[in-house]
């Protein structure tokens, strides 16, 4: 079955770790493009200049398709590559980690290095948000108050925020219905109110929910 959202990095962060006394920092931004990636891996670079190592690992696409990594002078195969690793396994799209390294004077051997590298990772997306973006419409439902608890009930049944209630002689909900759940929906809707409720689907956009509230991506 086909997946209806995709997970991405909707701000970054930043996160460290401390390994044998060397010093790990995880700088976490979401990218859409090389170009933007690679201009960014720069800029931090600069920043940390007298570093060990800047070693990065990013990902966009919808289909993740574009992936680049580098070990940036450490061990081939010790930083990057395990770097993207935990990008894929948390089935990230559109996001950049750049993990600068400043050597404490003892050797980590192979797996010590791919320990420390895939953890700062892992802290600098503790210190990001992450979200599910996916595709849905607004919909109005316009209902008399017999039908407004049935109406809750579903909405709150299929996870379903809703984003305004206007209180009158009639009951006006607002909410935002992910695309693969719309047609259940209308359906448990008509049938639970007997077809009485208005119901009305706005235009579809990307939409996440993020701490409680949904954010509406605009077009490009």
């Amino acid at each position: 079955m086909e997946r209806s959202y995709v997970k991405i990095l909707y701000q970054g962060g930043t996160g460290e770790l401390v390994e044998k006394k060397s010093r790990f920092i995880a700088t976490v931004k979401p990218i859409e493009t090389e170009e933007e990636a690679l201009d960014y891996i720069a800029a931090v670079k600069k920043q940390y200049w007298d570093a060990s190592h800047n070693c990065y690992a990013f990902v966009a696409g919808e289909q993740q398709q574009l992936q680049r990594c580098s070990d940036d002078g450490e061990p081939a195969g010790t930083a990057g590559r395990p770097m993207l690793e935990v990008l894929l396994r948390e089935e990230l799209h559109n996001v950049l980690v750049i993990v600068t390294r400043y050597f404490g004077g003892t050797l980590l051997g192979t797996g010590g290095l791919v320990r420390a590298y895939q953890g700062a990772v892992r802290e600098g997306l503790r210190g990001s948000v992450i979200a599910r973006k996916e595709r849905g419409c607004i919909l109005t439902v316009q209902t008399d108050y017999n039908g407004l608890g049935k109406i809750q009930y579903l909405l709150a049944k299929e996870n379903i925020h809703t984003m305004d209630s206007v209180y009158g002689e009639q009951v006006e909900l607002t909410a935002m219905v992910p695309t693969a759940q719309y047609e259940g929906l209308i359906s448990g809707i008509t049938e639970a109110t007997g077809g009485r409720a208005v119901l009305e689907r706005g235009e579809e956009v990307e939409f996440a929910k993020i701490s409680g509230e949904i954010i509406i991506f605009q077009k490009k």
